[in-house]
């Protein structure tokens, strides 16, 4: 549906009817590549909430005693229906996050797609142990089963693939979901939940759209019984403690401030070479992105010389710029937030590529590296989310594991180097939930994908994301 005044207007999605808020309240969608509005969102209140998980109630029985074949022939159709639509996804992606096109279309589609195929088939494999006699004359046996309404509430960097990665695991295991996504992103999750709707029953898959007050009010719902949360640490502790009130079980996928190590022995044209493509892919708008850069001393000087180079030629550009290597910022806040912590950077820090906003429409910023900082210093300590890197040295290798575990952030880190033994240890020192060794940022399916302290608890992808969605029951005979 679309108003020409305001452009494309998005729905809600609630028990497979498509609807407005209740009070007809709106959320106004800029483009991040111009600046301008380019449609509108419900902004969701009680009415909506109550009705989306009063739908997701009442389709739970249901969907909850369906065979494990059934919810995998529900999730190889939406897979299907997905792959299809990729150019209309690709179009409303864009318009909400403003991303190269080429890079969604060519990197997250895929990976969105065999998401879905592997928790298809993951539906059908749920682990369990043998029924046994533990005490004479009784039987035990274990049942695995669904939680109940589960609350997914995703983030704006990656909408279309958090959203699949929140819903995937849950529908396997017979949950049935309410799902908000960000306030300005919220197209693709619609259009999925539309492209669901001819696979699952009436229900099983909610879509509320609107902002914070939305996202409380759906935490706080007595009806939901699980909370599954992307965001930011501030964003995870305010909704435990929400959720502490009914007991109800979280999972929290938060910030993250990756470090990297790389030691002397490294291959330092690779480690340039990929570094400098990960860390500003999305805008450096991703919880995984190698930001804190940790260089052996005796190498330092000659790697910090050629990443300012290579980051030099990272390009931003908007949705049909084929040639862009990353797109804009999500918003004027996030711009802003950035340009913050470069401008109250200390005296003894040094911008040595980048360091501005591009004088254009839209949120565009250099891809920017920062030398000469200190532990201590804010722009270390933390989370950026935008295309900015910092490096510093290390002169041995416990001096490394010390400066990369002293943040609060536990999600991911990478090591490089050609030294096996030196890899193992760092694999058990680095205090996070990923270790990358001579890569970065690469995910899978059948890996799980979370952190740990400030970073969350629970992970997405894999067998463990999957049973992060049921319960156990002990059954005596």
């Amino acid at each position: 549906m679309a108003d020409p005044a305001r452009g494309t207007t998005v729905l809600n999605h609630i028990g497979g009817k498509e609807l407005p808020a209740a009070s007809g309240a709106t959320v106004r969608l800029i483009g991040p590549a111009t600046g301008r509005q380019h449609g509108t969102a419900p902004r969701s209140g009680p009415e909506d909430v109550e009705a989306a998980c009063r739908a997701a109630e009442d389709a739970f029985d249901g969907w909850a005693t369906t065979t494990p074949a059934q919810r995998q022939t529900g999730l190889l159709r939406i897979a299907d229906a997905v792959e299809a639509a990729a150019d209309e996804l690709a179009d409303a992606e864009v318009a909400d996050t403003g991303k190269p096109r080429a890079l969604f279309l060519a990197d997250e589609m895929p990976a969105i797609v065999d998401v879905l195929r592997y928790f298809a088939g993951a539906a059908r494999n749920l682990p369990g142990a043998a029924a046994a006699e533990y005490t004479p004359g009784r039987t035990s046996l274990l049942r695995r089963e669904p939680v109940g309404v589960c609350a997914q509430i995703t983030p704006w960097n990656y909408p279309l693939m958090m959203a699949v990665w929140k819903i995937a695991p849950a529908l396997a295991a017979g949950n049935t979901v309410v799902l908000k996504p960000s306030d300005g992103t919220p197209s693709t999750a619609v259009l999925l939940a539309r492209l669901a709707a001819g696979h699952l029953p009436p229900g099983v898959l909610n879509v509320v759209c609107g902002d914070r007050g939305t996202g409380r009010l759906l935490v706080a719902h007595p009806r939901v019984r699980l909370v599954a949360v992307t965001g930011s640490v501030r964003a995870g502790q305010q909704i435990a403690a929400a959720a502490a009130a009914d007991l109800k079980r979280l999972h929290l996928e938060l910030g993250g401030n990756a470090p990297v190590l790389v030691h002397e022995d490294a291959d330092l044209d690779d480690a340039v070479e990929q570094l400098s493509s990960l860390a500003f892919y999305n805008a450096g708008q991703d919880c995984t992105a190698a930001t804190r850069i940790l260089v052996h001393h005796r190498i330092h000087d000659v790697f910090l010389d050629a990443f300012a180079d290579r980051a030099a030629r990272r390009t931003p550009g908007g949705p049909d710029d084929a040639h862009a290597d990353f797109g804009p910022l999500a918003g004027a806040a996030q711009l802003a937030g950035v340009r913050g912590l470069l401008d109250r950077l200390p005296d003894h820090a040094e911008v040595v590529a980048g360091g501005l906003a591009l004088p254009v429409p839209g949120y565009f910023h250099q891809a920017t590296v920062v030398a000469g900082v200190r532990q201590e210093d804010e722009i270390v300590r933390s989370e950026v989310f935008g295309p900015v890197v910092t490096i510093q040295p290390f002169t041995e290798e416990a001096e490394a594991f010390r400066m990369a575990n002293a943040v609060p952030q536990g999600l991911a880190a990478s090591v490089w180097t050609r030294d096996h033994d030196r890899a193992m240890r760092a694999s058990r020192a680095l205090r996070t939930g990923i270790v990358w060794v001579n890569t970065h940022g690469t995910t899978v399916s059948e890996m799980p994908h979370g952190g740990v302290r400030h970073s969350g608890y629970g992970s997405d992808l894999s067998l463990t994301g999957l049973l992060d969605y049921t319960q156990v029951k002990h059954v005596m005979l």
